[in-house]
């Protein structure tokens, strides 16, 4: 544990605090100063440039009204509900890795894991949405020879009544409101982030091995061990990576920008706060507007990792 420096041996080392500045100027001027800038333009009508008029909470007033902004709030809370099953695999496999004895096959699997961070996430967007072109797109040609778009036609027919899947024309995954938001929750099959796996893997190697020769030797299976002793002593990397998914859901936006553009596709489907927020700004140049959302974006986030600390514990 870190001792206190008394007074005088921090008037005396006094030189090296200079070496702190630097870094605190970048942090204050790219950091602080934008979130300030953005709080003190939410109360004005600011198009940009020099010239604005003041119109106090008039830019929040709006937002409250606002039914684009609303309905965005409802697209990201689909999304985040989404997202919380989509950890279920990076779990899973965080769990395989842990279970695998020969330590160089671990090794190789996490170096595999590790991989594709290396490519430029941009990179990535660029693939699905090819992956998701009604043409040439990857996801229609394997519905297509699994036979698994009758399926989908069968289904849209028989409950959904959507009238997006038929047999006589490619399934339009961006073009189509209705399935805007199945798009955007099938991106990144199969949900293996490298990051979420190797947090979990982290936690599962600081359980010592003699849990599991206790478990073992009463009998404990496979499923039980996951459950009974592998998640709950990995609880505390759940819930980081929960605060960190959903914090960079809400934050979001360039998924659905890249794949949709800053109409949030058709009819505004795939429309998210942030998404939004970007549109006021550089569409409609509605920058006092848009920081006004910024702002209400960034309370609700506060809240949300607040209710989270407060109330989501984890035992020891």
């Amino acid at each position: 544990m870190a001792q206190p420096i008394s007074y005088r041996k921090a008037l005396n080392e006094w030189p090296l605090y200079l070496l702190v500045i630097p870094s605190l100027v970048a942090v204050l001027t790219f950091s602080y100063f934008p979130v300030l800038s953005a709080v003190y333009h939410s109360f004005f009508d600011w198009r940009g440039g020099d010239a604005k008029e003041f119109i106090g909470f008039d830019n929040f007033t709006r937002a409250f009204s606002d039914e684009q902004l609303r309905y965005s709030f409802f697209v990201i809370f689909i999304l985040v509900i989404a997202n919380v099953f989509k950890m279920i695999p990076s779990i899973a496999v965080a769990v395989l890795v842990h279970r695998l004895v020969s330590e160089n096959a671990q090794y190789y699997y996490r170096l595999l894991l590790v991989l594709p961070m290396i490519v430029p996430g941009l990179v990535t967007l660029f693939i699905w949405k090819f992956f998701l072109d009604p043409n040439f797109g990857a996801l229609n040609a394997f519905l297509d020879i699994t036979g698994l778009k009758t399926l989908l036609i069968w289904l849209d027919q028989t409950f959904l009544h959507w009238g997006v899947f038929r047999a006589d024309a490619p399934i339009a995954w961006l073009s189509q409101p209705k399935l805007i938001i199945p798009s955007l929750i099938i991106w990144g099959f199969p949900w293996i982030g490298a990051t979420g796996v190797l947090i979990f893997l982290a936690g599962l190697q600081s359980i010592g091995t003699d849990v599991y020769e206790a478990a073992e030797l009463d009998g404990v299976g496979p499923l039980s061990k996951f459950f009974y002793i592998e998640l709950p002593l990995i609880l505390t990397q759940v819930r980081l990576n929960l605060i960190l998914m959903v914090i960079g859901t809400l934050q979001g936006f360039g998924l659905q920008l890249l794949l949709l553009g800053d109409s949030g596709g058709p009819e505004g489907a795939g429309m998210v706060p942030g998404l939004w927020m970007y549109n006021r700004a550089f569409g409609a140049g509605e920058f006092g507007y848009a920081c006004a959302i910024g702002l209400m974006l960034f309370v609700f986030i506060l809240a949300l990792t607040w209710v989270n600390n407060k109330f989501i514990r984890v035992q020891k």
